[in-house]
């Protein structure tokens, strides 16, 4: 099971440092993985809709109302990095995001999301992913490499990809739908 930590040690091997046993430890390195550890998982989520971080809510309407354009705004769940969709499958809805609100025009909101949830949670290839990626933020502070941090960002891009597709694959694909114009070109 992948920790926070874990990933960092993980990490700090790859460039040729020692690993960590906490990130509040007293060593330049657990403060430099401290400080950039949530960053980078952050980005990592938010490049991407992992299966293993989507989730959905219904959420309802905040008191105070938008001055104009809206009849409602909704607060943003608190783990939430990503919208992926608002309004149900085939009856999406027009919205705008505005700090930390969705502004809509409705009563109620389904919401499904890219949501911040605990290494557990995640599948091997992301944790691959966040370790890489790791990786590359730490090389240059820990090494001073400028090539070994090029290196392990072009290994992270082509595993980003890899990852992105076996994720990918877990869903059924998307079709075109049932449209007149299309079911008459193909008939």
């Amino acid at each position: 099971m992948a920790t926070s930590v874990s990933i960092c040690s993980n990490a700090l091997l790859m460039v040729g440092a020692g690993p960590i046993s906490s990130l509040s430890e007293n060593t330049d390195q657990a403060r430099i993985c401290s400080n950039l550890y949530q960053p980078v998982v952050d980005a990592v989520m938010r490049r991407h809709t992992w299966n293993c971080c989507v989730k959905r809510v219904i959420l309802a309407p905040l008191a105070d109302v938008p001055a104009f354009d809206y009849s409602a705004q909704f607060p943003l769940p608190s783990d939430w990095v990503r919208t992926i969709q608002v309004g149900e499958y085939g009856n999406e809805l027009g919205y705008i995001t505005e700090g930390r609100k969705i502004l809509a025009n409705t009563t109620a909101l389904s919401l499904r999301y890219v949501a911040r949830v605990s290494e557990d949670q995640w599948d091997a290839s992301m944790i691959d992913v966040v370790t890489l990626a790791m990786a590359a933020r730490i090389a240059y502070p820990i090494t001073k490499s400028s090539a070994l941090a090029q290196t392990l960002e072009g290994k992270l891009q082509y595993e980003f990809k890899f990852a992105r597709a076996v994720d990918g694959q877990d869903d059924p694909p998307e079709t075109l739908g049932d449209f007149p114009s299309f079911t008459s070109r193909f008939s």
